[in-house]
């Protein structure tokens, strides 16, 4: 059977009951992957022809009425068929590692918010905007998004504290300095476009700010010269955090914009504009054909925003949305 790779065009032969991702990467085609067990979707192709089965599925037929998505790594060839990968030219392959951290600071940002900083026991290679999954105790896991870049001496995150969380309350009330975490990773496709010459659209909401963090930090320590909008929103100025990193960044380099947007209650503080964020980046920007969308917060945030985004004019390929869900878990 063969199998076409758009928009390569690449024909590779392969036999009924091959792996869709091990075909990829047997044939040499660049395909982002890190997982390799269906959790992290980075290796997320489109069946635009044919039918593939992914394990756990009915079989995914091409259907211009629907997604036609699959991972590859939990793909079986059953056809011949023709499948699309997202950005050839942005691959990423960051195998996922299961190792042990050590906690080495635990501060609050805000009443709501702490700051938890491990020193990994190997190196940990990630793009900016990635995520990997904490088990601070047994059977107490959660993804959160690394704030900073791989070259760092230390991983950050920033962890909202959840009412009644089981995790996030043992963060909070139970986990120590010298303590040990375990971490896998990396995972995640909103991680940053470094070839993307256009400006760039950031908007996070609450803790949202890690990942957002990490992408502006990465484009401009690469030496990025996009413009870079970067949209902070939250509820009330006690949610605001980080801005000495925001303001310090903007200071020394002159393509980023900062944004801070308080729902209520931001007074007359001249640094914060009121208001609902989505409707902030509307104000300031009535077309954004040509953008990329970096969109990281929860879920009614980051749909408003993808969907602002997609209406001015950004393909829908090129948001990279992470939202975050809560969980009492």
């Amino acid at each position: 059977m063969e199998v076409v790779v758009e928009p390569l065009g690449l024909v590779l032969r392969a036999s009924p009951g091959a792996n869709l991702l091990e075909t990829l990467r047997t044939n040499n085609v660049p395909v982002s992957y890190s997982c390799m067990a269906g959790r992290c979707g980075t290796c997320r192709c489109k069946v635009v022809k044919g039918t593939v089965l992914e394990t756990g599925r009915d079989a995914i037929k091409s259907d211009p009425r629907g997604d036609g998505h699959v991972l590859a790594c939990m793909s079986v060839l059953t056809e011949s068929c023709a499948i699309e990968i997202a950005e050839p030219d942005e691959v990423i392959t960051h195998p996922a590692k299961v190792f042990k951290a050590t906690v080495t600071s635990i501060e609050a940002m805000t009443h709501d918010i702490k700051r938890l900083r491990l020193r990994p026991s190997k190196p940990f290679v990630y793009s900016p905007g990635q995520y990997a999954l904490l088990q601070v105790a047994p059977d107490m896991v959660r993804p959160y998004s690394m704030a900073g870049l791989s070259t760092d001496d230390e991983l950050e995150f920033h962890v909202r504290l959840v009412p009644d969380g089981r995790v996030t309350g043992y963060i909070d009330e139970k986990l120590k300095v010298g303590d040990s975490v375990r971490v896998t990773g990396p995972l995640g496709t909103a991680y940053l476009r470094s070839r993307h010459e256009g400006p760039m659209l950031c908007v996070a909401g609450g803790s949202g700010l890690a990942p957002v963090l990490s992408i502006v930090r990465g484009a401009l320590e690469s030496g990025m010269r996009n413009p870079i909008h970067l949209y902070f929103g939250v509820r009330t100025p006690t949610d605001v955090y980080g801005l000495q990193w925001l303001d310090a960044l903007a200071s020394r380099h002159s393509n980023l914009n900062v944004q801070t947007v308080v729902t209520s209650g931001s007074g007359e503080d001249q640094a914060m504009r009121s208001g609902i964020v989505t409707e902030a980046v509307a104000e300031d920007h009535p077309n954004l054909n040509g953008w990329r969308a970096y969109l990281c917060g929860a879920p009614p945030m980051v749909e408003a925003a993808s969907l602002l985004a997609e209406r001015r004019g950004i393909a829908r390929e090129h948001i990279y949305a992470d939202a975050f869900y809560a969980s009492n878990s």
